[in-house]
């Protein structure tokens, strides 16, 4: 499976992915990563791991078709057929989910459907849930949306803070993304429509 991943902060779902690849959990390449922020902490894990890097900065295209026709492009060039939203904070459109059909995948910090959006640790305390979790997920051009591929769950403790829940989930989010990656790498996860088929063991 060749990859790109697409970040646009600090980048800690990238090297949980780099460190899966270097391990051998997940048999794939990242031929790419690319950032709509030129500051990106993420690069800098690219950067080390020796992995080709791009910056596109969405603020230099005059709407997102266009930005991410630049995007595909380069993704193109790459030779990547899977797409990897690690912290991208940009909502996609059908110019890239076209271009990759059933191949985009995203991870968020919640258990959709509940909680979309910025600051869903913070949603979930204020919530007063006892349960939140993680999604994994493949993409359409609805915020945090798509056939749901795993999620796992972690409990929220009394004295949590929006800090401390936060640090719990991304442990959880660098377990779960890249054994789903490695489901879709080996064949074993599919997407037709809706439905989902399955998934990592």
């Amino acid at each position: 499976m060749k990859l790109g991943v697409l970040i646009s902060g600090r980048g800690s779902n990238l090297r949980s992915i780099i460190e899966a690849t270097q391990s051998g959990l997940l048999q794939a390449e990242i031929v790419t990563v690319i950032s709509n922020r030129p500051k990106a902490e993420g690069l800098l894990h690219a950067e080390k791991a020796g992995i080709p890097r791009a910056v596109i900065p969405h603020g230099h295209y005059t709407d997102r078709e266009t930005f991410e026709g630049a995007v595909v492009a380069h993704l193109r060039d790459s030779g990547a057929d899977t797409i990897a939203l690690a912290g991208f904070d940009r909502i996609v459109t059908g110019t890239l989910l076209r271009a990759f059909p059933d191949r985009v995948v995203n991870i968020h910090p919640a258990l959709l459907p509940a909680f979309k959006g910025l600051h869903a640790q913070k949603q979930a305390l204020d919530h007063g849930n006892k349960i939140t979790g993680v999604t994994v997920h493949f993409v359409d051009e609805e915020m945090d949306h798509g056939p749901i591929i795993a999620q796992a769950a972690v409990a929220i403790e009394d004295d949590d803070t929006e800090a401390t829940l936060a640090a719990r989930i991304l442990a959880e989010e660098h377990r779960l993304y890249p054994q789903v990656l490695q489901a879709m790498a080996c064949g074993e996860l599919q997407r037709t429509g809706r439905a989902v088929r399955g998934g990592p063991r």
